[in-house]
């Protein structure tokens, strides 16, 4: 394998970066756990519709901070400013995907339930968007349960 690369890298002339992630929701959900916890600011995530919207919700709900679309040439990001609390901890403390591409979870919305008594928060996937999991019961609306966050 490390010949292949070795073999890139000499016929493009520069190293190439190869990333392969399957769980776009998974890996950005961790990448914002893991910043948190090493202290960081900000952070900057490869942007996609989905991830766009999931970290608007979180921004509204106080898990994050200012969320913005950057774009340098081609590529576009997601630049989130990270909340701490008054001790210097994160302000998301833990994730845990549900559903994922191995294993989809949906829920109906007569069986959705708050999530650590109203202190964490569930996102859904439903046809009306990304919501939470109080804001989907109202709506009346079921979806993929994407994860919880604490």
């Amino acid at each position: 394998m490390k010949a292949v690369f070795q073999e890139l890298k000499n016929h493009h002339g520069s190293s190439i970066t190869l990333t392969m992630n399957n769980d776009q929701i998974g890996d950005f959900i961790i990448r914002v756990k893991n910043a948190g916890n090493v202290g960081k600011e900000s952070i900057s995530v490869p942007f996609s519709k989905m991830k766009f919207a999931i970290a608007e919700l979180l921004s509204s709900k106080g898990y994050l901070g200012t969320v913005t679309k950057k774009a340098k040439g081609n590529a576009k990001f997601l630049n989130i400013d990270l909340l701490y609390r008054e001790d210097g901890s994160p302000v998301v403390s833990e994730v845990r995907r549900v559903s994922k591409p191995s294993r989809r979870l949906y829920e109906k919305a007569k069986d959705i339930k708050r999530f650590r008594r109203g202190y964490g928060l569930s996102i859904f996937s439903t046809p009306k968007g990304i919501m939470s999991d109080m804001d989907a019961k109202k709506e009346n609306l079921g979806g993929e349960f994407l994860f919880n966050i604490w």
